[in-house]
């Protein structure tokens, strides 16, 4: 018996107006289906530009989707009104690329994630007893909670994101670049901080990098997205090790390798790869 998806976008198209008074609609996304399971993480790949983050601000609600559908839990968002989609939003959470932007400069760590605690009815003694609890479960110390967002490291921040986006023990988390702008250390206990949620609390993600090599450490199934559609779509090793399609290909070679040499043979082969794939769309 085949597992419900979680999460369903079927043909989901968004389009914002051009620049200038006679310019018409630009279509950022043309036609994206996508399905995740409960407990799956299905990573969404693509170069700047290729409207990868799009997807994710139309599943939350941020960006206005002109087409298809986008089915949470077996409710369509895309027919729900604001009030109906923000009591839903317990399930539906987010970690985005620049942990310090999305975290309240003048309010202490306590109180960032006591905030969404309150607003569903929790008490303040039943929210500090879960802030606890978060700080611990993302490796911070308790006396984190009395700090400023300032006086933690990208890494740091990055978990405090994370811990709240857990605070309402979502069903499945939008993850936007969440370790781009950390360096290569830091990245990594994230990611292996994600992976131990993951497994402790069964939650489904939604993982969106241009990088794939951390797309396959994530991922169950990785979809890839170029000019706004999905060109390729299928388990995390095949799309990883055997890509079909040119583009992927592109994506593959660009991932650095730590041999000087190996990293020179890759660029010269995405450079004949690329040219190839501009002398075809001029035949």
């Amino acid at each position: 018996m085949s597992v419900q998806p979680l999460l369903d976008c079927r043909d989901l198209r968004v389009s914002f107006p051009g620049r200038g008074w006679r310019a018409g609609r630009i279509e950022v996304l043309k036609g994206v289906s996508l399905r995740i399971r409960p407990g799956e993480t299905v990573g969404l790949v693509g170069e700047s530009g290729s409207g990868k983050t799009t997807v994710g601000r139309a599943i939350l609600g941020l960006a206005p989707v002109t087409g298809g559908s986008i089915t949470f839990e077996g409710a369509d968002l895309t027919r729900q009104a604001a009030r109906e989609r923000r009591r839903g939003a317990n399930a539906l959470q987010a970690v985005f690329q620049d942990p310090y932007s999305s975290l309240n400069p003048a309010m202490t760590i306590a109180d960032i994630l006591t905030e969404p605690l309150l607003g569903r009815g929790s008490s303040r003694a039943g929210g500090r007893e879960r802030v606890r609890e978060l700080l611990d479960r993302v490796g911070l110390p308790a006396d984190a909670g009395s700090r400023l967002a300032r006086e933690f490291s990208g890494g740091q921040r990055q978990r405090i994101a994370i811990a709240r986006a857990l605070a309402l023990q979502p069903k499945l988390i939008i993850c936007d670049e969440p370790t781009s702008a950390l360096d290569l250390t830091t990245q990594a206990r994230v990611l292996d901080l994600l992976l131990e949620i993951q497994e402790a609390t069964g939650c489904a993600y939604l993982f969106i990098t241009h990088d794939l090599a951390v797309v396959r450490r994530m991922s169950h199934r990785i979809a890839v997205l170029l000019h706004g559609e999905i060109v390729e779509e299928g388990d995390a090793r095949q799309i990883c090790q055997e890509p079909r399609h040119p583009y992927t290909r592109t994506l593959q070679m660009a991932a650095p390798v730590a041999d000087p040499a190996r990293q020179r043979e890759r660029r010269l082969a995405r450079q004949r790869l690329a040219r190839g794939q501009l002398a075809g769309d001029h035949q």
